[in-house]
Order: structure tokens, then sequence, then C-alpha cells
């Protein structure tokens, strides 16, 4: 029988009424049978109640549980995708700052390297300059020594004894005078 088409309650047991046959069963051990039938029935019925309300209350937590490891998984998902996009966003961080690092180490050695030509050039200016000064100042107390001679020599025979008093350069060196402060001549040899 389906259950559909026959629901039998303790109610039902207990309201059936049988028809009395001449050679039936005994009228009292049947009652007492419906009352067992009946009594079993109810329990069986409230033991259905109970775990019916019990497997509802299991079926929302397993919807409840569901959800909840559905979210997880989801938060999951979010989490590892959010940490695959912050490590490659580390990553371009990373690459960008290298990139212009090395940019600036480049600009840097570029400028070192344009200072330091035009340090050299400058210290090939002055080294240029210093000889220059050097050979002009050369020229200038070579000129001014022989001059200086001339003047002697000249003064020497212009006014005789007196004149003469004047020792010319040559004589001086050798009468163990120097003709010259030290600086100049070291000037000269160069």
């Amino acid at each position: 029988m389906n259950d559909d088409v026959f629901r039998l309650t303790p109610l039902d047991v207990r309201k059936t009424e049988f028809r009395k046959a001449m050679r039936g069963y005994e009228a009292l051990a049947v009652e007492e049978f419906r009352a067992r039938v009946a009594d079993e029935l109810e329990k069986v019925v409230r033991e259905k109640l109970v775990l019916e309300e019990r497997a509802r209350v299991l079926e929302e937590q397993l919807r409840v549980y569901q959800g909840r490891e559905k979210a997880m998984n989801d938060a999951l998902v979010a989490a590892q995708q959010l940490r695959a996009e912050t490590k490659e966003q580390a990553e371009r961080e990373a690459q960008m700052i290298i990139r212009e690092a090395e940019a600036d180490a480049e600009r840097r050695l570029d400028r070192a390297r344009r200072e330091l030509e035009r340090l050299d050039a400058t210290g090939q200016q002055v080294a240029q300059a210093h000889t220059a000064y050097l050979a002009s100042l050369r020229a200038l107390v070579e000129r001014q020594k022989a001059e200086l001679e001339a003047l002697a020599q000249s003064e020497a025979l212009a006014f005789g004894k007196v004149a003469g008093s004047i020792t010319p350069a040559s004589e001086r060196e050798t009468a163990g005078r120097r003709s010259s402060p030290k600086w100049i001549k070291s000037i000269v040899e160069e």
C-alpha cells in the first residue's frame, strides 16, 4: 500500500469498529491488540515528528554549513587571487624601482663623466696657462737680466772707475755673489 492512499493514525485504530461475526476473534483480545497497536503507532508518529523536526533542523544546519563552506571557498579563492595580484604588483613595483635606480645611476655616472671631462679640460687649461706663464716669466727674467747686464757694462765704460765699482753680473758670480734671487733662478732654469 502507498502512504498517500492509506494513512493510518492512532485515532483511526482506536475508533475502528469491526462487525461481529459468528466465529470471529475474541473481542477482548482484539481490543487489547488495537490499544497496543494504537499506542505503538502513536509512539512511532511522535518519533517520526521528532525525527522530521530534527531532520529539518539538520537540513537547515547543513544549508548554513554549505553556505559557510561556499563563502569560505569564495574567500579562499579571493585571497589567492589577491595574493597573486599583490605578488604581481610587488614584482612590477620592484622592477620599476630597479629600472628607476638603474636610470638614476646611469644619469649620475653620465654627470660624473662630464664633470671628470670638464675637470680634466680645466686641468689641461691650467697646465697650459702655467706653462705659458712660466715661459713668459722666463722670457721676462731673461730680458731683465740681459738689460741689467747691458746697463752694467755700459755704465762701467761710460764712467770709468766710479762706474767700474759696479761689478757686472758675470764677475759677481765668479766673486761668489749671486746675480739674482734663488726663486728667479729656479724659474729660469726650468
